[in-house]
């Protein structure tokens, strides 16, 4: 029965049948909302364009994913990671470049989803996952640091009252999401108090106007697809890994499944609406999605939906008062989204002490290449290959060979897996000059995998047949003997 009315708190009808769970869902869109500001004025600066670029573009971004997209509540918008991947094309190309980039990368987005690319984040350690995690933590600690450094001395008992706000107020009340409460306020003390502190107006200037059509005007050519396609197909890559992974965060975070195909499509359509106008495309953001799911509790696509237009509606109508918000209010809740977000069970004591040195390792190594890049994608994808490389060291030694002489037979055993790793050595495994004339090697507890491992076969029967020495190969099961009979003396170099 839990179950069952966990389905229905978490379905779009289920909220809006609620008026407590309706609430909870407009409440944490607001939230996200003020939250996407400046965050989206400050990817605008890194991608080198106009900050209605970022802003309309998380405006749309999170529109249409709330009806395209495959997780429910996660939050996609203009994000840092694609305006470094795009930011040459603006800054080499100009805007009608930036724009068809963004396009074509929603078509690639769209491909990869179709060819099922989401399937590969199965092949995604958990030990990776964590180290996206927590790497992702740092980043968002470390973004903060611009707005604490070189600031007026008020921003820090600011800053210390919104910490205290939204650590304290959960514990007594969470029929109002914290974080908006702590802006309320904060707000209200730097604007009767004339504080002379940063605000989010001094980001960037706020668009008054509502986005407009934009189609690019480049030449249908070639050459502008070969300019283009190399930042686009970057962006989608970095954007497709991004949504996934956090994606995948979130349906742990709330015990739910959701559709990664659908996701990654998705995004891609969400990124040609954003192209269409005039936006600079994006991917999920795992801050924003963190202060929705975790701190505010939504688990529905009307919150994902209500950020984008109270967005709109904030920075449109809204401006003039959204502009004086102070930064340290939003550096506040950032903070706490970054402690909740590390896993801090990973790096325990007790904990490192159970985990294999291996796992450990693999978790630092995309933690560092995160930190050190400021790019997710390329620290998970860094931290997978040193997955792979760690698990193939692992299992090339599980393969073991058994030799016993009887009657003028030398019978070997071989067990275990059998693929380029582990068969690599197999040929060093075997008595060629003392064996008798009649060798049977026993594949029974034993599976050839790959093509190296029929290579290897190949070079042990030819090194007897050197020795004038008669092979007999037996307990092959039938994949492994198809496998055989289809390579077995067509590989070449064999010996």
């Amino acid at each position: 029965m839990a179950t069952i009315t966990q389905r229905v708190d978490n379905s779009v009808l289920g909220a809006l049948r609620s008026p407590r769970l309706l609430t909870r869902e407009v409440l944490a869109g607001l939230v996200v909302a003020l939250a996407l500001i400046p965050e989206a004025i400050s990817f605008s600066i890194i991608a080198g364009v106009d900050p209605r670029v970022g802003l309309f573009s998380s405006f749309i971004m999170a529109v249409s994913i709330a009806f395209l997209g495959g997780r429910p509540a996660m939050i996609s918008a203009a994000t840092g990671a694609v305006a470094l991947v795009i930011a040459p094309v603006a800054r080499d190309y100009g805007m009608d470049y930036f724009i068809a980039t963004v396009l074509l990368a929603g078509v690639f987005q769209v491909l990869l989803g179709v060819l099922g690319v989401a399937k590969l984040m199965r092949f995604i350690p958990r030990s990776v996952m964590v180290g996206f995690v927590n790497a992702l933590a740092i980043l968002i600690f470390a973004a903060q640091f611009p707005h604490l450094i070189g600031v007026p001395w008020l921003v820090y008992p600011l800053v210390a009252l919104a910490l205290v706000i939204l650590i304290g107020l959960p514990r007594l009340t969470r029929v109002v999401p914290a974080p908006l409460v702590a802006i309320v306020v904060l707000t209200a003390i730097t604007v009767f108090g004339a504080l002379a502190v940063p605000t989010v107006g001094d980001q960037g200037e706020l668009p008054s106007t509502l986005p407009e059509l934009f189609i690019p005007n480049v030449p249908l050519t070639w050459e502008t697809f070969t300019t283009i396609a190399p930042f686009a197909l970057a962006m989608a890559l970095v954007g497709l890994l991004e949504s996934l992974m956090t994606a995948k965060l979130v349906d742990d975070i709330t015990d739910t499944g959701s559709n990664k195909t659908r996701e990654a499509w998705g995004q891609g359509v969400s990124n040609m609406i954003s192209g269409i106008f005039g936006g600079m495309g994006g991917c999920a953001m795992i801050g924003q999605t963190m202060i929705n799911v975790k701190v505010s509790g939504a688990r529905t696509r009307i919150s994902t939906f209500l950020a984008g237009v109270f967005l709109l509606i904030l920075v449109v109508v809204f401006g003039d008062i959204v502009a004086l918000i102070p930064m340290a209010a939003l550096v506040a809740v950032m903070v706490m989204v970054s402690v909740g977000t590390f896993d801090w069970h990973s790096i325990r004591p007790s904990t490192l002490k159970r985990m294999p040195k291996s796992e450990t390792l693999v978790m630092v190594a995309t933690v560092a290449i995160v930190v050190a890049t400021h790019n997710l994608a390329i620290g998970v994808i860094a931290g997978v290959v040193v997955a792979m490389v760690l698990f193939a060291r692992q299992v090339a030694h599980f393969a073991t060979v058994t030799r016993t002489v009887d009657d003028g037979v030398a019978r070997y055993i071989v067990d275990g897996e059998l693929f380029f790793a582990s068969s690599n050595d197999l040929t060093t495994q075997f008595d060629y000059a003392g064996d008798p004339e009649r060798v049977v090697i026993d594949f029974s507890r034993s599976h050839l995998w790959d093509a190296s491992t029929i290579a290897s076969l190949d070079a042990i029967t030819t090194k007897y047949a050197r020795h004038g020495i008669q092979v007999e190969v037996v307990g092959l099961n039938a994949s492994s003997t198809s496998l055989r009979e289809r390579l077995s003396g067509r590989l070449g170099g064999e010996g």
